[in-house]
């Protein structure tokens, strides 16, 4: 390549429509720390309530229910039964209600985002900025929930190191999604869908309970929830059962993440460029 030819775009980039992305996704990232200043206590909350559970359900209610099967079969605590459910629900519920609430409020009623698109930003950098913002919260959620296991002693092998990252990457699926979703969304009324959505998955995919004892049909169901499988992939690291399954847990995650930014930066280009 010569001085005069012009620099080379990444494949991925230069599919993309025209002024989409500025390659600044992370001023939004610098933006949503500084505002957050004034609301830690809030963000602080969000940690706060998996740990909770871990103390009333396993704590409480498991010395009643004693010890369940582990990924492998060998009975383990009704505490490090859940512990690995909550962690992926935590990392789950940080990014799903930052990159759906915040995300409506700004773009529905502040009109932050149209401020944003004065700048050399564009849609895409938005979407990435808020979705890494989302991760972040996600993944302090995970962080902390993780350090709590380990005081408690619910972290058995080498593995549960990988738990992290894993949890960063549902928390970035989660959060790709819910930000696809609430470019959709024409009221605060359509936040209902978002419980509706959520909170079946926190009470049915397996965080308190085996998939076994669900009728057949209903496994199926469940097996196709998001959440089933970051709990089966939290599952299994934090207990040390790895197999090549979980690389289709992972692969899961991918590809709805993948699916999620796709949508949510067309979706705010549509809404923000028309």
């Amino acid at each position: 390549m010569t001085l005069a030819d012009p620099p080379r775009l990444p494949v991925l980039v230069r599919l993309l429509p025209a002024g989409s992305y500025a390659g600044r996704s992370r001023m939004l990232l610098l933006r949503s720390a500084t505002a957050a200043r004034r609301t830690w206590l809030v963000i602080l909350s969000g940690f706060a309530e998996p740990v909770f559970y871990l103390i009333a359900m396993g704590a409480g209610l498991g010395s009643l229910v004693g010890s369940l099967p582990g990924p492998d079969g060998v009975p383990i605590s009704y505490a490090a039964f859940i512990a690995p459910g909550l962690l992926a629900a935590s990392a789950m519920n940080g990014a799903v209600f930052d990159s759906t609430f915040n995300v409506f409020f700004k773009l529905r009623h502040s009109k932050l985002y149209d401020a944003m698109l004065a700048t050399p930003l564009g849609p895409v950098d938005i979407a990435l900025g808020e979705i890494g913002w989302a991760l972040l919260r996600g993944g302090l959620y995970a962080s902390g929930f993780l350090t709590v296991m380990a005081v408690a002693g619910l972290l058995t092998s080498p593995w549960a190191l990988l738990a992290l990252p894993a949890a960063l990457l549902v928390a970035f699926a989660f959060a790709a999604v819910g930000m696809a979703a609430t470019s959709f969304m024409r009221s605060w009324q359509d936040f209902d869908l978002v419980t509706l959505a959520v909170l079946p998955m926190f009470l049915f995919a397996t965080t308190f309970f085996p998939l076994s004892v669900y009728p057949r049909w209903l496994q199926l169901v469940v097996e196709c929830l998001p959440l089933f499988h970051a709990v089966e992939l939290m599952r299994g690291l934090t207990t040390g059962v790895v197999h090549l399954g979980l690389l289709g847990h992972l692969a899961y995650f991918v590809v709805m993440a993948l699916i999620g930014l796709a949508v949510a930066g067309r979706r705010l280009g549509a809404l923000l460029l028309r």
